[in-house]
């Protein structure tokens, strides 16, 4: 009879692995949709709220992607990690800056997420994209390194100086960024500004003293 048992216990274990797989896809769905109730739910009924997707992205990061704050709450209530990192290398502090979340990105420093993560690029380089100066503003209150390097070495005054962010420039100057800083290929500031053909920032460049 003993063959008995073990094949029960075989079986019981795949029903058991087969609703594991059948909770996880549905908390990817109901964080993909915004579901804040079934993501809710799910968390009480034992799922991790550190699970992450094939593509590394954490439950976190999947709801600031959609865009989803109640479902941020949930999962920062349920402690999720908010450091954890996408295959991309991406944290959720840089994709909440890059969406110019504000809201989020204050729930994330508070929460302890790191504003100067090791890596290739910071949260205060994502927020420069959009040109989001009040999260640019609260990154440095939390000592972001104003002068951090991408790993092509892009800064977050360069980034903000190529996409045309004139108060976001004004702003990291005033924080004493370095105007003359260059990338491995040898761009600047003041040389994206040029590029871009914005002499309102290219001024302000050479007036902080980029050369």
């Amino acid at each position: 009879m003993w063959y008995i048992k073990i094949i029960s216990s075989l079986a019981l274990a795949l029903v058991w692995e087969v609703s594991l797989a059948g909770v996880y896809e549905d908390m990817l769905d109901a964080v993909k949709r915004g579901d804040v109730r079934a993501v809710s739910q799910l968390l009480k009924r034992g799922v991790d709220a550190g699970t992450v997707d094939r593509e590394g992205n954490s439950l976190l990061i999947l709801a600031i992607k959609e865009g989803s704050v109640g479902t941020v709450k949930e999962l920062l209530a349920a402690r999720a990690d908010v450091n954890s990192r996408n295959a991309l290398g991406e944290t959720a502090l840089m994709l909440a800056a890059l969406r110019g979340d504000l809201e989020v990105v204050r729930q994330l420093l508070v929460q302890g997420a790191e504003v100067n993560p090791r890596g290739d690029w910071t949260p205060l380089i994502y927020a420069a994209v959009k040109g989001s100066v009040e999260i640019s503003r609260l990154l440095l209150a939390y000592g972001a390194q104003i002068n951090a390097t991408a790993d092509n070495g892009l800064t977050a005054l360069m980034m903000a100086a190529r996409e045309g962010h004139r108060e976001l420039v004004a702003l990291l100057l005033a924080s004493d960024a370095d105007p003359n800083l260059k990338t491995h290929a040898g761009v600047t500031a003041l040389s994206a500004a040029r590029e871009r053909e914005r002499k309102d920032i290219v001024d302000s460049l050479i007036k902080a003293g980029a050369r």
